[in-house]
């Protein structure tokens, strides 16, 4: 292995156990042993990258660290027959920016397992302006699907709609036709929002009206979560009879504050979607999905696409509830 020298964005503990972040120049030899080695063009910002980044060890164990669970790029070696360099390729989950060096460094090694060949019909930068929060989002649609959800059922709330998992499923679930209903706590995203595919919006105060009561009138036909706490219980007590809520985060609390009234009255069922872990099968079956029939057009509008250098804002933005869409992170600029 040549010994080529890149940059990377490495978050570091200071002795007071303080966390501090900065570019940092990198070499190939630094990086754990892997089956294949990327070459990274574009990552993206996602809330557990933020979290990561913060010195959170719920996410990250050890430290300096460079996050970053989403990689597209193309190989730069391969030890594995099923990928040769120059192949394009998207890596994503599993271990990535968590506990072994992520895409917000400019190349990666990693187990040949995790790694997927880009699907046709999306570039690199596509798959980015998806990333893990629009993987998830497809997941959650899937579910809901799966689950015997049609158009002509109702409406289908989205919480927590102008963040990364909910500004997609909005786009995804207009594309196919379903009518969405978006909660958001930006009371000033309204014309977003709409703008995205969402027939209305509620704010976040008025959705959370009748949070002490043990069920509430039945009105959603399916849920995408992807915020936890007072905000999904409300969403359980109004699914309609037989309906499924897709839950896929905790940006307002990992608490669930419900009786059981939901499940055992309405037979309501609460489905966790889970991104990271899910078996490489389920990946190529849902980035083909969003490759082909399910690709919608207008992602780039909600996108920004930054350098390594903005990153430090974006995530303390991210952190305090301020993001807005997606947020992609161009590596082929960097020096």
């Amino acid at each position: 292995m040549d010994d080529l020298i890149f940059q990377a964005l490495v978050v570091s503990e200071r002795e007071d156990k303080s966390f501090y972040r900065r570019i940092e120049e990198k070499r190939l030899s630094e990086l754990p042993e892997g089956d294949v080695i990327i070459k990274v063009a574009y990552s993206s910002l996602n809330y557990k990258d933020a979290l990561s980044a913060s010195g959170n060890r719920g996410v990250t164990r050890r430290y300096p660290h460079t996050p970053g669970i989403d990689a597209a790029g193309v190989v730069y070696s391969s030890s594995d027959a099923l990928f040769t360099p120059g192949d394009q390729v998207l890596c994503m989950g599993y271990g990535l920016g968590m506990n072994t060096p992520g895409g917000f460094g400019q190349y990666i090694s990693v187990p040949a397992g995790w790694v997927m060949a880009l699907p046709e019909g999306l570039s690199t930068l596509e798959s980015m302006q998806l990333g893990t929060a629009g993987f998830t989002a497809a997941g959650c649609v899937d579910k809901l699907i799966d689950s015997g959800l049609r158009p002509e059922n109702g409406e289908v709330l989205v919480t927590g709609a102008t963040g990364g998992v909910g500004s997609v499923a909005v786009r995804l679930l207009a594309h196919l036709g379903f009518q969405v209903v978006a909660v958001s706590g930006k009371n000033d995203q309204v014309d977003f929002l709409l703008a995205m595919g969402a027939a209305r919006v509620i704010a976040r105060d008025q959705f959370l009206a009748g949070k002490n009561r043990l069920l509430l009138r039945e009105r959603w036909a399916g849920v995408i979560d992807a915020v936890g706490g007072d905000i999904l219980a409300n969403a359980l007590k109004g699914t309609v009879y037989g309906g499924t809520v897709a839950c896929c985060g905790n940006a307002a609390s990992a608490e669930l504050p419900i009786s059981v009234y939901p499940f055992i009255l309405k037979g309501v069922t609460l489905a966790g979607i889970d991104s990271a872990g899910c078996s490489m099968v389920r990946r190529k079956a849902v980035w083909e999905m969003l490759a082909g029939s399910w690709k919608f057009a207008g992602l780039a509008e909600t996108c920004r696409v930054i350098s390594l250098v903005s990153l430090e804002s974006e995530m303390d933005k991210m952190l305090k509830g301020q993001a807005l869409g997606r947020v992609v992170v161009d590596l082929k600029g960097e020096k």
